[in-house]
Formats: structure tokens, C-alpha cells, sequence
């Protein structure tokens, strides 16, 4: 082989040695790359979960200084019901939205019991269909919602009048059992039969998951306007929309200062319900509900949390999740 061509084949080599050598290290320059923008994402959420904790942390100071205000008796002055406070932070915001979380009816209050062992509680299932009601469902479905989620809460196998236990959710493919225990989220009715995606938007803002058995201590100092249909609820019907609308139109600046106040108030004459329903009546919240975001730089984090006050021990955390409540 003649001298040039050696050299013209050491040449190609050598470039083709220098062209794998410039893949290799493209390729470790973008695992590089895209190591240090994995690490600058993660950081970015890491402060962002950071700052979501803060917002919590104001959440519980905002419920001392609303208890601390008047012990007890918690209202609206000050707009904090519901209300967005976004703060500033380093390539960001924080927008933090505190409300009160009795302004429902509690799902769980449909059954009665304790340690695992659940059934129907009559008082819960009637306040339940009351509610259903005043949202425009008919009595026969208002019926069939209320025996479902009974059976999907309730301990036993014995399905109620209209109702559906294992056996109707095990059919098909992809069949499922009833949960036997209480509702962790309110977003689990959509796994209920009957609860289809119409009935669960009107359903929603009204309807609550809270971690006990009770009727929820609906706070009416705080009830807002679309809130009517709790109202309505509370008294079993008794009140139409417009109604029930006018009573929480008039409710006195400062609220109302003792559950008879409220009961006599105009409008309410002659509407006391009995029973359970009368000792549901509250001045004071007990649950509060947050609702946080945040954007840091890329990142975008969502915190929903739940908490209780007593009034006699500090607010405390009862739930938190890291997604917003669906």
C-alpha cells in the first residue's frame, strides 16, 4: 500500500475517532444538562411544598385571631371567608384561600357507630335527603342517592330499599366492593352508584367528608348566601330558596349572638326543627378549610388542608393533600 494512502486511511480514522468522541460528549453534556434542570426542578419544588407549609402555618394563625376575637362566635367581618390572599415571594406568589368548611352536609353523618362498625343513622339520611331536594332532585332519587351511600359506608351486606351492596359493584370487568367505612374524600361519591358526573357537580359545593359521624356544626354566622340550600336543609325544607336567601340577607353586621336569635329571627318564626337538628345550629366554626398554590420559578404546587378548633386546645391539621379537593 502506497504512502498516501496509509495516510489518507490514518486520517479517517483519526477524524472518525474525533466524531464518536464529540457524540460521547454531547451526550454526557445533556445528561449534564438535563441533570442540573431535573436538580433546578426538584429545588423548585422543594421551596414551593416550603411555601405551601408557610401558607398553612398562616391558615392556623388566621383561626387563633378569629377565636381570639370573639371565643364564641366566628363571622364574616373581615372578609377572610373564602376570600384569595395572594402574597409575593422570590419568583413568585402565594395565593391562600382560608373558608369555612361546616357550610355542608357531612356525608359520613348518613351512618352511626364507630371502631369499623357502621350503620344507618336515620336523622343523617333524612337531613340528607332534605338536602337533595332543595337542589332539585326528585324524591325517589333523593331516596336512591341516600340508600347508596348508606350501603357504600355501612358495615354489613344488607342492602337498603334502594340501594347497592358488593354484588352490583363486583359485576363487569372492572368490578369494585362498597368502602365498609367512612368517606375519606368527598370526590370518592363518584365511585357510588347513581352518582353520575351531573349529579356530582350539582352535589358538590354543598356536601362535605369530615372525619366523624356527626351532622356537621353548620356555623350560621358564616352561611353565605349560596349557601341556601343548607338552610333549606336545617329546617328539613321547610324554607323555599328565596327564602332561605332573605334570612341570610338579614342577618344582623355582627351575626347572630345566640341560636335563638337565629331561630326567631325574621323568617325562621315558627321553623325550630327538633331533635338532632336543633343542636347542629353553631356560632363558632369548628372546621376550617384551606386552599393553597404556589408557583417558584417552573414549578406549580397546590396544597388543600383540613383543620379543627374546639376552642379549647390550639387549630390542628386534620388533613392535608397535595393536590387541589376535586
Amino acid at each position: 500500500m502506497s504512502r498516501p494512502r496509509q495516510r489518507g486511511i490514518a486520517l479517517l480514522t483519526v477524524l472518525l475517532l474525533v466524531a464518536v468522541m464529540a457524540v460521547l460528549v454531547m451526550g454526557v453534556l445533556d445528561d449534564i444538562r438535563f441533570g442540573l434542570r431535573r436538580a433546578d426542578n426538584a429545588q423548585s419544588v422543594a421551596q414551593a411544598q416550603w411555601h405551601a407549609l408557610g401558607a398553612e402555618a398562616l391558615a392556623l394563625a388566621q383561626i387563633e385571631r378569629l377565636a381570639a376575637r370573639d371565643p364564641g362566635r366566628t363571622t364574616s367581618e373581615g372578609d377572610w371567608n373564602g376570600r384569595a390572599f395572594v402574597f409575593p415571594v422570590e419568583s413568585g406568589a402565594i395565593s391562600a384561600r382560608l373558608s369555612d368548611a361546616t357550610a355542608c352536609f357531612n356525608l359520613n353523618s348518613v351512618v352511626q357507630g364507630g371502631a369499623d362498625t357502621f350503620f344507618v343513622n336515620d336523622s343523617g339520611v333524612i337531613q340528607y335527603i332534605a338536602l337533595l331536594q332543595a337542589l332539585g332532585f326528585s324524591e325517589h332519587q333523593s331516596g336512591a342517592l341516600a340508600d347508596s351511600l348508606v350501603d357504600w359506608i355501612d358495615s354489613d351486606q344488607q342492602r337498603e330499599s334502594l340501594g347497592h351492596e358488593d354484588e352490583a359493584y363486583a359485576r363487569g370487568r372492572d368490578g369494585y366492593r362498597t368502602a365498609g367505612t367512612l368517606l375519606a374524600e368527598t370526590s370518592e361519591l363518584r365511585a357510588i352508584h347513581g352518582y353520575t358526573a351531573e349529579v356530582y357537580a350539582r352535589l358538590r359545593p354543598h356536601v362535605c367528608a369530615l372525619p366523624t359521624v356527626k351532622l356537621s356544626p353548620v356555623n350560621v354566622n358564616t352561611l353565605r348566601e349560596e349557601d341556601a340550600a343548607i338552610l333549606r336543609m336545617l329546617t328539613e325544607g321547610a324554607l323555599d330558596d328565596a327564602r332561605a336567601r332573605r334570612v341570610i340577607a338579614a342577618r344582623p353586621t355582627d351575626g347572630w349572638r345566640e341560636p335563638l336569635a337565629f331561630w326567631t329571627s325574621p323568617g325562621m318564626d315558627g321553623l325550630v326543627p327538633s331533635g338532632d337538628f336543633i343542636n347542629q345550629i353553631e356560632l363558632r366554626t369548628r372546621y376550617f378549610r384551606l386552599h393553597a398554590e404556589v408557583e417558584v420559578g417552573p414549578a406549580q404546587v397546590v396544597l388543600s388542608a383540613l383543620f379543627e378548633h374546639d376552642g379549647s386546645s390550639p387549630p390542628r391539621l386534620l388533613a392535608r393533600r397535595w393536590s387541589a379537593e376535586e
